[in-house]
C-alpha cells in the first residue's frame, strides 16, 4: 500500500558521497531515524519526473545535512556526477513508499568534496547521528552493500578527473 498523504516515490533516485580533500580523505556517513544502525551517504529520489538528476543530488544534500552546493564553501565544481548507475531491488520494508508494483530503483553516484570542518545539519525526520570516518570505515559501517561500493570506488574516482 502507498503512504497516504503522500505520491508514490519515483524509482529514481541519487547516491553521494561526501568526503574532505586528498590526502587525508574522510567520508560523511548519516544514520537513519527510521531504522536505527542504519548507516548511509546522502540518498533521495527524485521529487518530479523532469528534475534533473544534478539537481536531486544538490537538493537532498542541503536537505539532508545542509550542505549547500554553489556556496562559497562548497563551489559547484565539488559535486561529480559518476555517470554511473545501479539498479537494485529496494527492501521490502520501503515498497509501500512506490507504486503498486515497483521493485526496483535506479540510482545515480555522485561524490562532493567538503571542507573538513563544514557544519553539518540533519535533518532529525531523516538522520540521528553523522561520523566523519576513513574510506574502510566508513564502507564497513554502511547497512547497504552497493552504497560501501560506491565509497570504497572513491579513490579511483578522483584520480580519474
Amino acid at each position: 500500500m502507498v503512504q497516504t498523504g503522500r505520491p508514490p516515490k519515483i524509482p529514481e533516485s541519487v547516491l553521494v558521497v561526501i568526503h574532505t580533500p586528498l590526502p587525508d580523505i574522510e567520508v560523511l556517513v548519516i544514520e537513519r531515524t527510521d531504522f536505527p544502525g542504519f548507516w548511509q551517504s546522502v540518498t533521495g529520489s527524485k521529487d518530479h519526473l523532469d528534475e534533473a538528476i544534478s539537481e536531486t543530488a544538490m537538493r537532498e544534500l542541503a536537505e539532508e545535512t545542509g550542505i549547500v552546493v554553489g556556496s562559497a564553501r562548497v563551489p559547484r565544481r565539488a559535486l561529480h556526477d559518476w555517470q554511473h548507475a545501479i539498479t537494485y531491488e529496494i527492501y521490502p520494508v520501503w515498497r509501500h513508499r512506490y507504486a503498486p508494483g515497483v521493485t526496483t530503483n535506479t540510482e545515480h553516484w555522485f561524490s562532493v568534496e567538503v571542507p573538513r570542518d563544514i557544519p553539518i545539519v540533519l535533518s532529525p525526520r531523516e538522520h540521528t547521528a553523522h561520523a566523519w570516518l576513513s574510506l574502510h570505515d566508513a564502507a564497513a559501517r554502511c547497512t547497504s552493500p552497493s552504497n560501501a561500493a560506491a565509497i570504497l570506488a572513491l579513490p579511483d574516482r578522483l584520480a580519474g578527473r
